[in-house]
């Protein structure tokens, strides 16, 4: 990568902004910074003269000096941040970004790039929130953002709990979690809507399980359910539990 290219990128990403943030403050298409930053393409004179002026670094030193040499990446402080036990940090993955993410779960580079966000009543950790769509999990209504906690392994699942389920075949859904003790190779997750079948996934296509910690809605997102319909979930649901435990005791 040109030095040009690599000041670009650190000088962005010591402010914290996103690829999509930092082309629009240079007005800018966020394809075309993505192309400065990659090397594809050599900055024109004007937006280098932008940097300068957004950053105070000399268009000479943009050109020919490693700005970030002589100092502690940025990337590296932000990965610092988030494992200090007195921080909060909540990654946020949007619906639009749920096929990015399949791609990029497992890339510092990708993660960086997501917005972050705290709440007052989350303690200190690392924490991802993902936005649902659907309504497979009524009366959690579609666009609820789920702030979750990563769970590693089997061991760590609490049966019948709410997750987030990143997953090779299905992307990433939101259900409750049901395992059996007898076949740890699976797992049985159930919608909160009982209009939805439950299915079983190996534990093998399962990427990432994050265990839901808070939900959050916006006003006037509440779903309108009657009271038939309402009484009918439940019918359904008291149905379907007693036809899994069946099948775990078994």
């Amino acid at each position: 990568m040109s030095v040009v290219c690599r000041n670009l990128k650190f000088l962005r990403k010591q402010k914290g902004w996103t690829q999509q943030e930092f082309a629009d403050k240079l007005g800018i298409k966020r394809s075309l910074l993505g192309a400065y930053e990659e090397e594809r393409a050599e900055p024109r004179t004007e937006v280098l003269e932008l940097v300068s002026d957004m950053f105070r670094v000399s268009i000479d030193d943009l050109l020919r000096r490693d700005v970030g040499s002589q100092k502690e990446s940025f990337l590296e402080k932000r990965r610092q941040q988030k494992m200090a036990n007195d921080r909060q940090q909540i990654e946020f993955v949007p619906v639009k970004a749920a096929a990015g993410y399949l791609a990029g779960y497992n890339d510092d580079e990708f993660i960086e790039e997501l917005n972050t966000f705290t709440l007052p009543m989350m303690g200190a950790g690392s924490y991802r929130a993902f936005e649902i769509a659907g309504d497979s999990m009524l009366p959690t209504p579609s666009g609820s953002v789920i702030v979750c906690h990563k769970v590693d392994g089997w061991d760590e699942i609490r049966n019948n709990e709410a997750y987030v389920v990143v997953t090779s075949r299905e992307g990433i859904v939101y259900k409750r979690v049901l395992k059996s003790n007898r076949t740890k190779g699976k797992v049985t997750l159930v919608s909160d809507n009982p209009q939805y079948e439950p299915y079983a996934v190996g534990m093998d296509e399962i990427l990432e399980l994050w265990q839901s910690d808070a939900v959050i809605s916006k006003m006037g997102q509440q779903s309108r359910l009657s009271v038939n319909h309402l009484a009918d979930m439940v019918s359904h649901l008291q149905d379907q539990v007693s036809m899994l435990k069946k099948r775990i005791k078994d």
